[in-house]
């Protein structure tokens, strides 16, 4: 189970993988990521970013497709994951999971993402 928390938000979604996107705050480009539910955490297995500079520099082993860098972050499972925002954006985070989309929001703090058997407890 994913259980995404920040705020008044709780969020529970039975699904073994999910994306993650979101706009930069200097250089204005999307981010994308997409990411498994395990036992173990959660782990990022593909992302893409539309440009680089700023602190989103691609790896050196991304390969430049269809206008965005492409490459498989090389980063074990995370127990938690933690979103936090500088409020530039003007937006937050869409979290894509099961076909279904959720806006996440920036304003109210740091989110918290991690697997469970429940959202109970973080």
């Amino acid at each position: 189970m994913l259980c995404v928390a920040g705020g008044a938000l709780l969020l529970s979604l039975a699904t073994t993988e999910f994306t993650l996107d979101w706009t930069h705050s200097v250089e204005r480009t999307t981010w994308w990521e997409r990411w498994q539910v395990a036992d173990t955490g959660l782990a990022p297995v593909q992302a893409r970013i539309s440009a680089s500079g700023a602190g989103m520099e691609p790896p050196p082993d991304a390969v430049l497709r269809d206008g965005a860098w492409h490459y498989a972050p090389d980063l074990p499972p995370q127990r938690d994951v933690w979103l936090g925002a500088s409020g530039a954006t003007g937006g937050g985070w869409r979290l894509c999971a099961n076909g279904r989309c959720h806006a996440l929001p920036e304003g109210d703090g740091p989110l918290h993402l991690w697997s469970a058997p429940d959202c109970t407890q973080p």
